[in-house]
């Protein structure tokens, strides 16, 4: 016969603090939510549209800095606006990463967040500046609107030495390549998609001419490889030169599916993208996003949302930056 009055023991115990554990967890991801400022700061979103309209239109290339932002700081432990952490005594800033290197226009991100300062002060934080710009300047650039959640605080850290943990290098192999971005719960397919963004921008030199000299790559398609060639006449290119080519360069500055017909012909400039079409468990959706660019939208939009949403600092985990390059004194 049951007993109504059992004692319950470590087991019992360790399981309730696992469910509390687990509804932390998802109190804590549910902080995020759509139109977060509709109320604090109900132009929010359009305020940060209008500037990085604004700023397209000055300086194109702006776009593509906003998604580079977004991967390179949702990559490192949180989306939490540390990349934009400038060096200062105390700590140095993880734009000094090699992992980092090429990324600009940090300045115009201070451009956004004065704009929103002036209209709503101490209110939306850096963090949501980068993933916000970063959707706008997909839009810009001729790709889908993805519905972004907000409510992101911004960190007091800078995270320098755990860069090259989270952000894979272009040469690593695609196992590895793959197992960073599953670490942040983003699946094959999603990967595949979120390198498409090598649909637009460009890579300097520096990171293509180990394809080009002494010898040419043999996977390189020959005639891509002497236009290549043409962009990177020096097997030693200043890092400080602009010497560059573009990832596409038919729509070098059109958000489509080009770069995947791209790398199906033996074009990809890095060899992440080489490693897509040779790799097994990569190959099937390259071919499934060169055949159909809303097929790619959908999947890239999925992806993007599950990376904006990793690990985000909020309520008192971080603070709301006054200038995004320095956090509060």
């Amino acid at each position: 016969m049951a007993n109504n009055n059992q004692h319950f023991g470590p087991s019992s115990t360790f399981i309730s603090l696992f469910l509390m554990l687990l509804l932390h967890i998802h109190y804590v991801r549910s902080d995020l939510k759509l139109y977060y400022y509709s109320e604090s700061c109900p132009r929010a979103e359009e305020i940060i549209k209008e500037q990085v309209t604004m700023l397209y239109h000055k300086h194109g290339n702006t776009a593509v800095s906003w998604i580079r932002n977004l991967f390179h700081d949702c990559m490192v432990k949180s989306c939490d606006a540390s990349i934009l952490l400038d060096t200062t005594k105390e700590q140095k800033s993880e734009k000094t990463s090699q992992r980092n290197f090429g990324m600009r226009n940090f300045k115009y991100i201070e451009t956004i967040k004065q704009a929103l300062e002036n209209e709503c002060p101490n209110t939306v934080s850096c963090a949501d500046i980068v993933v916000l710009s970063a959707r706008d300047g997909i839009v810009m650039l001729g790709g889908p609107h993805i519905e972004m959640k907000t409510g992101r605080m911004d960190s007091k850290d800078s995270y320098l030495a755990e860069v090259e943990n989270f952000i894979p290098n272009h040469n690593d192999s695609m196992s590895l390549v793959l197992s960073r971005f599953n670490s942040v719960g983003v699946d094959t397919q999603g990967t595949v998609a979120l390198l498409g963004a090598h649909t637009v921008g460009r890579v300097h030199c520096v990171n293509i001419v180990h394809r080009l000299y002494p010898t040419v790559d043999p996977t390189l398609d020959p005639k891509f490889a002497k236009y290549l060639k043409t962009r990177c006449p020096s097997p030693q290119p200043d890092p400080k030169a602009i010497e560059y080519a573009r990832f596409d360069h038919v729509t070098p500055m059109v958000w489509d599916n080009l770069y995947y017909k791209n790398i199906m012909s033996n074009k990809g400039l890095l060899i992440v993208d080489r490693q897509l079409v040779s790799d097994q468990s990569t190959y099937p959706f390259v071919e499934k996003f060169a055949a159909n660019n809303s097929y790619f939208n959908d999947q890239f939009a999925k992806a993007l949302i599950i990376l904006s949403e990793n690990n985000p600092l909020t309520g008192d985990q971080g603070e709301i930056r006054k200038v995004c390059r320095d956090v509060n004194k």
